[in-house]
């Protein structure tokens, strides 16, 4: 992760605070530090643009771009988004006023304030690239997803394709690198910006051990940077554009988009506090769908959360390692009378104490962790989410369906049927929990430590559901459970005095 740190609205930001671009960086940059790092989030690099690593890429690449005949200087005039740090065309403005009632152009898409520039410029032959970039995507049907964004780039591509300024006029912008060999230019921040994937790869020297095995998550507003242009100045680079781009779209809070104007902001420090680490996460992933603006109110946060972690999964747990149905807290031993291996449940009659639904259940729970698997690959964490959240509710369906606390622990064969069902149970939820992992680390520890799961036991790659069905020894089975330390989940409240605090950025 990182941030991009220069450009002309840094350099008016700073100004307007009465401070310097680098010290506004400075402050600016440690905040998405500290909100990664308190949302758990990992990351291996944490670059930023003012970087001496960085800029030395940077200028690098600039001498790539030359060298291979891309740029050129030309004079270029047109509508200047500032905020959005680029020109836009005649067809994506409209006319509205401005603070003092004065007409003015703004930005169709966000609003903002355009302003009619002109300058001389280097030039990149962006329109030599578009057979190079069409090529690219035919060719690669899974570059760009999901596909509403694929399909949105292949017409962007059926369109006018004009070359782009890619310098800014030194006297206008000294807050970014300078041109090499032309100290009258500043690079233009998108240029450099996206460089920054690659000299953080170790661009020019040690870039090739990563890329272009590089997988972009972007947001729906940046695709045409990273989707048209990109992959252009890399191809005149003489690199390959990256191996997939995955686009996201963007939250609104009841149904408006944010905004500092509205001042509906969220601020997710103050989400945290209010809906746990886990819970925010697990919420945004869970509600989140790439393809289409997604909605946030602090009731709905709420409603999934303590519906899905306290009551289904923590609930489970809770019933499941009861004292009262399972007094020897141990992973109970699974019986093949009672659960005997049928190899087409469909058309048979249920053997043992196990119906046909069992079955249909157990099959499911099975395929979860490679169907899972892909949907995180595919970058479709909500759609994994589902299917996790589904198996958690047929987990509570079969050991509902079944009653365990009815049957008599003194009765030989009665016993045999009770270990049976909480081996199940303590299965399904030991194979959830390992799934959450990535989405409520916390959680889904403590959750695995109560089940006694070492952590090398928490891989995906070597995750089974229940092996003793299949005739493998299971390494659970008669294992001391973990400590109790309580709920797993507590339940959010739905007070209105915790409402969540928006705050102007």
């Amino acid at each position: 992760s990182g941030t991009d740190e220069h450009g002309l609205k840094i350099q008016q930001a700073a100004a307007a605070a009465g401070t310097s671009p680098p010290e506004l960086c400075e402050r600016v940059s440690g905040l998405f530090h500290q909100a990664l790092t308190q949302a758990a989030v990992s990351f291996t690099d944490f670059t930023r643009t003012s970087e001496p690593r960085h800029q030395r890429a940077v200028r690098h690449f600039w001498g790539a771009l030359r060298d291979g005949g891309a740029l050129y200087k030309g004079s270029y005039e047109g509508w200047y988004c500032t905020p959005e740090e680029c020109f836009l065309p005649e067809s994506q403005l409209a006319e509205r006023r401005d603070a003092q009632g004065h007409p003015c152009k703004v930005s169709l898409e966000t609003g903002h304030q355009v302003h009619w520039t002109k300058e001389e410029n280097y030039m990149f032959r962006l329109s030599a690239f578009r057979d190079p970039l069409q090529k690219w995507l035919r060719d690669n049907p899974h570059a760009i997803s999901p596909d509403p964004f694929y399909q949105h780039v292949l017409r962007w591509l059926e369109e006018d394709l004009p070359d782009l300024s890619v310098s800014r006029e030194r006297s206008r912008l000294q807050w970014g690198i300078p041109v090499p060999s032309d100290s009258t230019q500043t690079i233009y921040v998108w240029v450099d910006a996206l460089v920054n994937y690659l000299s953080v790869v170790g661009y020019p020297e040690t870039h090739g051990e990563w890329w272009p095995a590089a997988h972009h998550v972007v947001g729906k507003d940046i695709l045409k940077f990273h989707a048209v242009y990109w992959p252009a100045l890399l191809m005149a680079a003489g690199l390959a554009p990256p191996e997939r781009i995955f686009v996201h779209s963007h939250w609104t809070v009841h149904g408006q988009k944010m905004s500092k104007s509205l001042g509906n902001v969220i601020d997710p420090f103050a989400c945290i506090g209010r809906y746990t680490v886990d819970g925010f996460r697990y919420f945004l992933l869970r509600q989140g769908v790439p393809e289409r603006d997604c909605d946030y109110y602090d009731e709905k946060v709420v409603k999934l959360v303590n519906s899905e972690l306290a009551d289904a999964l923590g609930g489970l747990l809770n019933r499941s390692t009861a004292l009262s149905i399972n007094p020897s807290n141990t992973y109970p031993c699974f019986s093949e009378s009672c659960f005997p291996k049928i190899l087409d449940y469909r058309g048979t009659k249920a053997m043992g104490r196990a119906s046909a639904e069992d079955y249909e259940f157990v099959a499911s729970v099975a395929s979860l962790p490679l169907q899972v698997a892909s949907y995180f690959e595919g970058f479709q964490i909500y759609k994994a989410l589902e299917c996790i959240a589904l198996c958690v509710r047929q987990t509570n369906s079969f050991f509902q369906r079944h009653r365990p606390w009815k049957l008599n622990r003194k009765d030989p064969a009665e016993k045999l049927w009770l270990d049976t069902i909480i081996h199940v149970t303590l299965e399904c939820l030991r194979v959830c929990g390992t799934l959450l992992q990535p989405v409520i680390p916390h959680t889904a520890d403590k959750l695995l430590s109560r089940l006694a799961v070492e952590p090398e036991e928490r891989g995906l790659s070597s995750l089974t559901f229940l092996p003793r069905y299949n005739g493998k020894p299971c390494p659970f089975e008669g294992r001391q459970l973990g400590p109790d330390t309580g709920i797993l989940f507590q339940r959010l409240e739905k007070s209105r005095q915790h409402q969540i605090e928006t705050k102007k950025l």
